[in-house]
């Protein structure tokens, strides 16, 4: 069990940044195609030398500073949707979920001793290096986790071996760089996170688990992952925007939506899947995505870290870790609509078409209407109508206020669930 209870995760009132014009987004079935110029596809991942097993020496800092100009955020790319799941006796499902594991949300650390350097102390420990398949190679995709529970669980990026999760070939390299073989317990790609099993790690001390909903614009955080293969590398920086709607995504098929903490600690290539930490010494996001100068939030530019990066917020992945501890899969709140998002004007999200039969239909959402809050929060674009859905859980009931033909309308609809 958890030392505290697991704080629930809160209704957020998005902000969204502009972003380029894609195609009509379904909110009902798998997750589509990423949105064009944001989310893109990246080029064919160049070959580099399999991840570091030791401490890296001087020679290899020109290395870096060439492949740094080449890869994505991670040097895999997401696969299919298959899920698998891993018998309790293997470490994987608990019937229980995260109620019944040994996870940790008490603060390590007192306000007074907070310093990048005692959460780097306290946090490297529980920080792991991912190496997965990728194609034909076993070192192909790198990087980064944190531990979950005293029973070897770790959370990392579902893209960061999505590759590899149908029996491929998946290592952790702790902090020491020893090497433990590891499965997909379940993954989602629509939240962009997984959980894997690490026998290896039975019994090692796990990360305190904290919560975004605690943090201030302004306040500083850490972000601890294996960019470019460099295994254990601590950098700082600041929370600069909280409930920021983006979403990432680097196949033609599979794209994530996530309310991310903004924050312009230096994320790069490799850094995916790995804490952001606040200076309490608790986890209160995963790293999962980098803006780029070519536009895109993931994987398709070839620039590295330009102090705009993104985590999944701790809420999330406290409820998606604990669906997939319990079933070996993750579910995300859909309607039954297709949102447009090519205009961008901040006037609300248009409905395209709504679903036979769907959650929308039963609600009284029409087509054709213009949402302009949900629950009382403002939805600016498809992009912030979506995030805001995928913020509630299945099986809650949302009141959506649209315009229609010239008047404003009040409906309420029930989410139901989708795997993904």
């Amino acid at each position: 069990m958890s030392d505290d209870e697991q704080p629930p995760y809160p209704e957020q009132s998005p902000a969204p940044a502009p972003l380029p014009a894609p195609a009509p987004e379904p909110l009902l079935g798998p997750p589509p195609a990423p949105y064009a110029g944001y989310g893109q596809a990246p080029a064919p991942r160049p070959a580099a030398p399999p991840a570091p097993r030791a401490r890296i020496s001087g020679w290899v800092w020109p290395l870096v500073t060439a492949l740094a100009l080449l890869v994505g955020l991670v040097g895999g790319l997401v696969g299919g949707a298959v899920i698998t799941v891993i018998d309790r006796d293997d470490l994987g499902t608990v019937g229980e979920g995260l109620a019944g594991v040994d996870t940790i949300s008490r603060a390590p650390l007192k306000a007074e001793d907070g310093s990048v350097a005692a959460v780097a102390e306290t946090l490297l420990p529980a920080t792991v290096q991912i190496v997965a398949e990728f194609g034909s190679d076993d070192e192909g995709a790198t990087g980064s986790g944190f531990i979950l529970d005293r029973q070897g669980h770790v959370i990392t990026n579902n893209h960061v071996v999505a590759d590899a999760a149908d029996g491929g070939k998946i290592q952790v390299v702790d902090q020491d760089g020893s090497r433990y073989a590891a499965s997909v317990v379940g993954r989602s790609p629509v939240y962009d996170l997984a959980v894997l099993a690490v026998p290896g790690l039975e019994g090692t001390e796990p990360a305190s688990l904290g919560a975004s909903s605690a943090l201030r614009v302004g306040e500083t955080v850490v972000a601890i992952g294996s960019p470019l293969g460099l295994s254990s590398t601590v950098t700082s920086g600041i929370v600069s925007a909280l409930q920021r709607p983006v979403t990432t995504g680097d196949s033609a098929n599979e794209s994530s939506y996530i309310n991310a903490v903004q924050t312009d600690a230096a994320i790069n290539p490799g850094n995916s899947g790995g804490p952001l930490v606040n200076l309490l010494g608790q986890v209160v996001g995963v790293n999962s995505a980098i803006a780029t100068t070519g536009g895109g939030s993931f994987g398709g530019g070839s620039s590295g870290n330009i102090g705009v990066g993104f985590a999944i917020p701790m809420e999330q992945v406290k409820i998606t870790a604990d669906q997939i501890l319990r079933t070996g899969e993750a579910r995300y709140p859909v309607i039954g609509a297709q949102v447009q998002t090519g205009r961008e004007d901040g006037r609300g999200a248009r409905i395209e078409e709504v679903v036979d039969g769907s959650a929308a239909e039963d609600g009284g959402l029409e087509k054709g209407d213009l949402v302009v809050e949900v629950d009382g929060d403002r939805v600016t674009d498809g992009i912030a109508l979506i995030v805001a859905i995928r913020a509630h859980q299945s099986g809650e009931t949302i009141e959506f206020t649209v315009l229609r033909d010239g008047s404003e309308e009040r409906v309420e609809i029930t989410l139901r669930p989708e795997v993904g």
